[in-house]
């Protein structure tokens, strides 16, 4: 499950075109708030130190870049700085807000064992 194609949207968020041919776009406020770096989520008790996504929607973030990381995963660089978050592919594709991904048991965050904030 690798990216063929990733694309900024109109509304600075990220539109990947999967290798198997689905489509996914993520809003920047999807992608902050399900960050797991050490800075947004402890890393000894789990607590969670963002906001919901909720809270982002009204803001006027901004995903300014991404970057590979090796062949398994992207940066993402946002608006307010924040830069450290590594989106495995796994962890993104069960990101992916549309409902045959969401209700795809053993897909995305669920097979990595990561929460969906």
């Amino acid at each position: 499950m690798t990216p063929k194609e990733i694309r900024k949207t109109s509304d600075s968020g990220i539109e990947i075109l999967w290798a198997d041919g689905h489509e996914s776009r993520y809003s920047p406020a999807r992608l902050r708030a399900n960050c797991h770096c050490a800075l947004c989520i402890h890393e000894l008790t789990g607590e969670r130190r963002i906001p919901p996504e909720s809270e982002f929607k009204d803001t006027d973030l901004k995903v300014l870049r991404s970057d590979w990381i090796g062949n398994y995963a992207l940066r993402f660089e946002f608006s307010d700085g924040h830069n450290t978050g590594i989106y495995t592919f796994p962890v993104l594709r069960g990101l992916c807000p549309c409902g045959s991904c969401n209700r795809t048991e053993g897909s995305g965050l669920l097979q990595a064992g990561l929460p969906i904030l």
